[in-house]
């Protein structure tokens, strides 16, 4: 799997390098074009952003039911841009006046910008399979290649490809790239034409859709030169365009993997697309190949400072040598002072004082610290300061499980995962407090606190199950004594509050449930299903005047919410009713 993954990566690079797509545009099926015996690329491509929201839902949609299972923010990494591959057969040699079109062309589709050698002959290479094939079948017609005629990635348009069944009785043949080692050999220059008709093999194409892109990168990876690639990264991340510079960083890694200054860079692109702890990494192994790379250094001891490893960063600033800058040491030492404080601070159970210090810790340059953003999240938990709790974590880092073991060590990682499911837990999101308690308890089995809390997730989540589902079958008592003996283990949660809360509703005990209402509110001000209920509550014993004032915030928070509109207009006419 690992080896797939660095050839996926690859790909990207070695494309972008080739074919030079500096306005952020790679081929896809529509993209290819060919013209004059020529190929042309002329697709962009997208990104997609994050996206998700931690607002719980209900079983019932209505104000009156219970709360289910709610999904957390997801913060999903960024991702690289893979464009499509290019099949290609064995070089055939070409006249000179149809190299002297590939180089004009090339240098149209990129004005002022002089291509290397290498791309040229790339191109020409592809550009001769054409030819080739259109003498073979005797056919000098053009061919505009789109998707409803040509398959790049085995899965779609009629392109057939060899060794397996094409889609549709399609007019062209692709090439498979020259086998590597890892693959089973081919004799040179006979590659077999096993179109099957219609009949497709879905397990075939599969395999063949991830071998041979990765063929294709490996065989032009061998053609270019590993300092153009670095050269075009540099470019790429002078420009901000950080993922691709991260792709020919990776290819030219591939090429020469132990040059310390591909690494070096491929840290920094990390860096900026916010993946620091893979940036450390690569920046460990570039010292591991040249032990007095100063940059190389300087940029660990960097991202050392932001993950508040304050020790770590000293260091590295005193491997620097002649270019080292005192004020970074007096930076890390500044830092740990307010470590320190941090310390002393939890010690004490001064919560107050831990929040404070632990911005000022923020502040003083370890915002990537996730350490420093649990302690704040644990200070603000013990305040009952819940939703501002959830907050700081989802604006803190969220490193991958693996990733914070390998750097900060399986039982440090075993604290951040306890307090991270703590969060989970006021927040309503018991399963996922469950699974992160386990992963804690895989890393550090004799810690006690997440056997602690793990009980108590166990519990909250049974009881919010039967209370569930005795509202589901109209049984209100039962449910509101299922969701109280969840409130015994924590008297705080806002989920159950809310819940016990419509329950009581229903049963016409509104004084009850806007009491409920109003501590699920004390804990988690956001929590708008709560406010909307204690808004019913009130509208129903009369209290206009404090249902208004919730309508009303609820108005600004959800202006197009119907629900409240009606109510809030009800609500108003009441009121003025009863000052007449």
């Amino acid at each position: 799997m690992g080896e797939h993954s660095q050839e996926k990566k690859l790909g990207c690079g070695i494309l972008n390098a080739v074919f030079r797509k500096r306005n952020k545009r790679s081929a896809t099926v529509d993209s290819l074009t060919v013209l004059n015996n020529e190929v042309i690329s002329t697709s962009s491509n997208t990104k997609k952003g994050p996206s998700g929201s931690d607002e719980p839902a209900f079983l019932d949609s209505s104000v009156n039911g219970p709360e289910a299972i709610p999904k957390p923010c997801p913060k999903q990494p960024p991702n690289h841009i893979k464009p499509a591959a290019v099949y290609q057969q064995n070089q055939v040699p070409k006249p000179l006046e149809e190299e002297t079109k590939i180089k004009h062309n090339q240098a149209s589709m990129n004005p002022g910008r002089k291509l290397p050698k290498e791309s040229i002959s790339i191109s020409g290479e592809l550009e001769s399979m054409i030819v080739d094939h259109q003498k073979t079948k005797g056919n000098n017609n053009l061919i505009r290649a789109s998707s409803s005629n040509m398959m790049l990635h085995g899965s779609l348009g009629n392109l057939r490809q060899p060794g397996g069944g094409g889609g549709g009785g399609g007019n062209m043949t692709s090439y498979n790239v020259p086998k590597t080692e890892a693959e089973d050999s081919t004799p040179k220059g006979k590659y077999p034409n096993g179109v099957k008709g219609n009949v497709v093999k879905k397990h075939d194409e599969e395999k063949r859709a991830e071998r041979q892109p990765a063929s294709l990168c490996r065989a032009l990876s061998t053609r270019m030169d590993p300092e153009t690639l670095k050269t075009r990264g540099n470019e790429d991340y002078k420009n901000g365009n950080f993922a691709e510079a991260l792709a020919l960083y990776e290819a030219a890694i591939a090429i020469d993997p132990n040059k310390a200054s591909y690494r070096s860079n491929k840290s920094a692109a990390l860096t900026a697309l916010g993946r620091i702890l893979e940036a450390v990494f690569e920046c460990k192994e570039a010292i591991r190949i040249e032990p007095h790379y100063h940059r190389a250094h300087q940029r660990l001891a960097n991202l050392n400072l932001r993950l508040g490893e304050v020790e770590k960063a000293i260091y590295h600033y005193k491997q620097v040598g002649p270019e080292a800058d005192p004020d970074d040491i007096t930076k890390a030492k500044t830092l740990q002072s307010h470590l320190n404080k941090c310390t002393e601070a939890k010690i004490q159970r001064d919560w107050k004082n831990l929040i404070k210090e632990t911005d000022s810790t923020i502040n003083a340059g370890a915002d990537s610290a996730p350490q420093i953003y649990a302690l704040k999240a644990e200070a603000l938990l013990k305040l009952h300061r819940h939703q501002e709790a959830d907050e700081v974590l989802l604006k803190g880092p969220n490193f991958n499980v693996d990733d914070s073991t390998k750097y900060f060590g399986p039982i440090a990682n075993a604290n951040l995962l306890v307090v991270r499911a703590q969060v989970d837990i006021v927040a309503g999101r018991f399963e996922d407090a469950l699974a992160t308690l386990q992963r804690a308890a895989r890393l550090d089995s004799n810690k006690r606190e997440a056997n602690t809390v793990m009980r108590k997730a166990k519990a909250l989540a049974d009881a919010r199950s039967n209370g569930n589902e005795h509202f589901k079958a109209s049984r209100f008592s039962e449910a509101c004594v299922a969701y109280g003996e969840g409130l015994d283990h924590d008297p705080h949660n806002s989920v159950l509050l809310c819940n016990r809360a419509a329950c009581l509703s229903k049963l016409g005990h509104y004084d009850n449930a806007v009491e409920d209402c109003t501590r699920a509110l004390n804990v988690r001000p956001g929590y708008s299903k709560a406010r909307l209920r204690r808004a019913d509550c009130n509208s129903k014993l009369g209290k206009w005047e404090a249902s208004i004032q919730d309508y009303e915030f609820l108005q600004k928070e959800t202006p197009d919410n119907a629900e409240v509109q009606r109510g809030l207009s009800e609500a108003q006419m009441q009121l003025k009713k009863q000052h007449v």
